[in-house]
């Protein structure tokens, strides 16, 4: 199996297996405002997690969204030209999110490392720490950043030798 397959398999598990997160989300959403507006008696704990959960669930499909196509873009300048042109924009795209996404994965592990050493916690009430919190930031974005260098490498071979891509 070759390494972008090997690459976008991984992201698209990941991806399948975290969109999960967005039920785990509404359910505590559900729960809050059941528990605040029908019996008076809102938590303390469920702001927090649904802040994690849905932060979680953003960043860790954000590679899988990448692969589906599902990001903005501005479609003025593709879609209306050449394959080879619009194989050219997607390289430049690439090239800005993987330069994007190498910024946000270094910060990242030393938000990582930080929160690891010194058990950071958070400012909330439970005092939660907040090593999983930044981890998540750590590995989503590096798996973002590897599917960008992915599409920056199958991009290129599109400029070089256009052919229609199948849909699948």
């Amino acid at each position: 199996m070759n390494p972008i397959k090997i690459i976008e398999a991984i992201n698209l598990a990941v991806g399948k297996l975290f969109s999960f997160f967005v039920f785990i989300g509404m359910a505590i959403v559900v729960y809050e405002v059941i528990a605040r507006y029908v019996f008076n008696a809102p938590s303390v704990w469920a702001p927090g997690y649904t802040q994690r959960v849905f932060a979680g669930y953003f960043i860790l499909i954000g590679a899988y969204t990448l692969i589906k196509g599902g990001h903005v873009r501005v479609d003025i300048f593709l879609n209306t030209r050449s394959l080879r042109w619009n194989a050219f924009a997607d390289v430049i795209n690439y090239i800005a999110l993987v330069i994007w996404t190498m910024a946000l994965t270094y910060e990242a592990w030393f938000y990582f490392q930080d929160a690891w050493m010194f058990n950071e916690l958070d400012a909330s009430a439970l005092r939660h720490p907040m090593w999983p919190v930044n981890l998540t930031l750590l590995v989503g974005s590096a798996l973002i950043l590897i599917q960008g260098l992915s599409g920056i490498f199958t991009s290129s071979l599109q400029f070089i030798k256009p052919k229609q891509q199948s849909e699948g």
